[in-house]
């Protein structure tokens, strides 16, 4: 067994107080994410982890890309027939999380999922890299294959294929809005007493409140 006991470090870069934060929780995450977006150190600020439900009733988390965040909420994109599409289907909460280690700071969000209008999807679709839009018609995500080479024949086809036309969007992929209702920001703090505020909902008012670390 490796000792990781004495893995420490030392939080000190920041505060996080009442009087100096947003009321909003969505201009809070502005205020950091930009933060994040300028930091050297920090190569994708918009990378998050997003826990959702199983059928076995456990929870699996994986990495995702934030694309837009608005008044409403935060949007990404997915394949719908993925492991997560069909865990959000069957279940519309899920938990976003950002971990920006430079800063000492996470932020871990609560929301309810929604899929984003169709014409949404379709315009991110056609923004990204062709190669992009073909990698998400070529990959029947989350479903076992025989090997690489069924991926690479199959791009090679389709390269062919939309050589000089426009790769219509597959209906089995868009995006997904995660609107919060509960929103806690994390900031690191010496002797490990971290400062943690949380957001929450109730009815159309954010109740802000301090957690104990």
């Amino acid at each position: 067994m490796e000792n990781l006991h004495d893995k420490r470090k030392v939080y000190e870069k920041s505060q996080l107080i009442e009087s100096e934060i947003k009321q909003n929780p969505i201009e809070q995450f502005r205020d950091w994410f930009l933060e994040a977006s300028e930091n050297p150190g920090i190569s994708e600020a918009n990378a998050m982890a997003i826990s959702t439900l199983e059928e076995d009733g456990c929870p699996r988390t994986r990495m995702v890309l934030l694309k837009a965040y608005t008044h409403e909420g935060f949007i990404f994109y997915t394949n719908y027939d993925s492991r997560k599409g069909k865990a959000i289907e069957k279940n519309h909460k899920a938990c976003l999380h950002f971990f920006w280690p430079m800063l000492e700071r996470q932020i871990i969000i609560k929301a309810d999922l929604e899929k984003i209008a169709g014409n949404l999807s379709d315009g991110y679709f056609h923004s990204r890299p062709k190669g992009s839009q073909l990698g998400a018609v070529v990959s029947p995500q989350s479903q076992v294959i025989p090997n690489r080479e069924f991926l690479e024949e199959k791009l090679k086809e389709l390269e062919k294929q939309f050589e000089s036309d426009e790769i219509p969007r597959p209906e089995n992929w868009g995006g997904y809005i995660a609107k919060p209702y509960e929103i806690e920001f994390w900031q690191g703090r010496p002797n490990r007493l971290h400062d943690r505020l949380i957001y929450q909902l109730e009815d159309l008012d954010w109740k802000i409140s301090r957690l104990a670390p």
